[in-house]
């Protein structure tokens, strides 16, 4: 039989591996590590005085235990059983202090981040107010002061304050950028939970519903693009700019009473589903079929009007349990009437 010290000589080296392997997966704006704004650096900044506090403790305590094991340890020929003492007061005294102590430094530092990180900036004439609607299993963004409604990527300026006011339009769900800030849930009682965030530098953050939320819940993505102010401008005058129509009055037809009457594309449609305006110029099709073009530079991804045709052809096999009606089966719509209509939206851009 192989001895244990054996056995962990040649584990250890695989778990070493492992450990390499491992450290290098995951996405760089999906991390608590990396952060990229004032929010998610206070955040990181208590991970780390935690973590610290640990650390110091485990070594004095290893640090003790070490020395105890070594110098109280039974001595060759030793038979008789060691003299018993009683605990000491004064060791019991400081043992229970600075636990006490290093629990109040934390909760301090603690507490002054939660009321900074829960300020509420949505009086604040400065900041950009964003409401967030959550959906199975999508999310809504409106901008009040724009009268702008968007979905799946909410762009905001650089360096701002983005008061942020969030509710449910059915189950709970947890609103998560990484990157940017913590968890805030968008409660089932009617509950507007309020929040704030900002974005030091111009990127793409990926955001996550962190709350179990049904069968697609690991699929109800979206993103954060922080861009300049100038972009910001530009994108507001393209989501409000008239959008062009589909040419074909046949295909506009049914494009109007099957399409529109639930999700709209510039000034038209309804307010059901996901507005459409500008999807060709979003990083993805319903949140988790990556567009090639998206972001104006090369990623893994398909043509978003593949992505478009795959996503209307069978709408459950991308996202199981979603509420969105089968354009086949339910609306009646044509593989050519798909592909046309995959076609207008790929081609439905902003410019900022």
């Amino acid at each position: 039989m192989m001895k244990p010290w054996k056995v962990v000589k040649r584990l250890l080296p695989l778990f070493a591996g492992l450990s390499l392997l491992l450290s290098a997966c995951g996405r760089e704006d999906l991390s608590v590590l990396r952060p990229q704004g004032p929010v998610a650096e206070g955040q990181l900044g208590l991970i780390k005085l935690s973590i610290s506090i640990m650390i110091v403790v485990m070594l004095i305590v290893f640090g003790i235990a070490a020395y105890v094991l070594v110098k109280y340890r039974r001595k060759p020929g030793q038979t008789e059983v060691p003299k018993q003492v009683e605990g000491n007061f004064k060791l019991e005294i400081i043992w229970t202090a600075i636990p006490l102590v290093l629990v109040l430094i934390l909760a301090v530092a603690t507490v002054q981040k939660v009321f900074a990180i829960g300020e509420d900036y949505s009086k604040d004439k400065n900041a950009v107010k964003i409401k967030v609607t959550s959906h199975q299993f999508w999310w809504e963004f409106t901008y009040p002061d724009y009268g702008i409604t968007t979905a799946q990527d909410m762009v905001i300026p650089t360096d701002k304050k983005i008061a942020l006011e969030l509710k449910t339009a059915d189950v709970l769900h947890s609103f998560w950028v990484p990157s940017l800030a913590g968890k805030i849930d968008t409660n089932t009682d009617g509950t507007i939970n309020k929040a704030w965030l900002e974005a030091s530098n111009e990127g793409v953050y990926l955001g996550k519903c962190a709350e179990l939320c049904g069968k697609s819940h690991a699929f109800m993505e979206f993103r954060v693009k922080a861009v300049s102010d100038d972009s910001f401008n530009k994108w507001v005058d393209s989501m409000k700019a008239p959008v062009q129509t589909i040419a074909d009055p046949e295909l506009a037809e049914v494009f109007k009473t099957q399409c529109l009457s639930c999700h709209a594309v510039g000034d038209q449609g309804g307010p059901v589903g996901p507005n459409l305006t500008g999807i060709g110029s979003r990083e993805t099709v319903a949140s988790i079929l990556h567009n090639a073009e998206g972001s104006g530079k090369s990623v893994d991804g398909k043509p978003i009007k593949d992505n478009l045709v795959e996503w209307l052809t069978d709408p459950q096999k991308v996202k199981p349990g979603n509420k969105m009606p089968s354009p086949k089966e339910d609306l009646g719509l044509s593989d050519d009437q798909i592909e046309a209509i995959a076609d207008y939206l790929a081609n439905s851009k902003l410019s900022y």
